[in-house]
């Protein structure tokens, strides 16, 4: 069930859930989830099929979303509503994932650039890591250039993912998978200190598979 902005009632609860994985609730909102369910467009079925087995009945509004900047999300923030946020929508990653799709959605300027238009922009920034790096900067310079570069990636990833060929969930587990073949040690329950020759070897003979 949608619910058109003119529709909310004079009581309402909004949970946000986070879009990365919709079907997670905290256990402690449980007891919040009370009265008519209803949905803004792009929550997903996987949401709908189960959910209205956690809500007990009242007589009040439950607004579902994974959108804070939806229409009817931010009437019941204007109107002093219950907001209840699932904590992982707060963690880092996941906000600067939501900020750069935002900057896609609504920037003309991130709607015209391609990977290799973005090339410039990441030799420059991966240029002025390697300055703050040699000249020995300040933590906070170091960790601001390498947010630069964190752009760049962010924003490859989702050029990628708007064609739909992967995103940043899947440039990680190339990070992972990667690993796994040159750094073995890391997933095969060792516990010891593994000596840089070795190190080496294990890296070339990953390489080769």
């Amino acid at each position: 069930m949608r619910l058109p902005t003119s529709s909310i009632m004079e009581r309402m609860t909004v949970l946000l859930l986070d879009a990365r994985w919709p079907t997670l609730i905290p256990f402690q909102f449980v007891p919040k989830l009370k009265g008519e369910v209803v949905y803004t467009d792009e929550v997903p079925v996987t949401v709908r099929w189960d959910f209205g087995d956690c809500v007990a009945p009242g007589d009040s509004t439950l607004l579902v979303s994974t959108d804070e900047h939806a229409a009817a999300v931010q009437e019941a923030r204007a109107k002093g509503e219950e907001i209840l946020e699932v904590p992982s929508r707060n963690e880092a990653m996941g906000q600067a994932i939501r900020t750069m799709q935002r900057a896609l959605h609504l920037g003309e300027w991130e709607q015209l650039q391609t990977h290799a238009t973005l090339v410039p922009y990441l030799e420059e920034e991966t240029a002025e890591l390697k300055e703050v790096i040699e000249q020995g900067g300040s933590d906070e310079q170091l960790c601001n250039e390498l947010a630069d570069v964190l752009l760049q990636v962010l924003f490859h990833a989702e050029i990628a993912d708007r064609r739909g060929a992967f995103d940043l969930n899947d440039v990680a587990a190339a990070f992972v998978a990667k690993l796994q073949k040159r750094a073995p040690y890391l997933f095969d329950g060792t516990t010891e200190v593994v000596s840089a020759d070795e190190q080496v070897r294990l890296w070339e003979e990953g390489k080769l598979r």
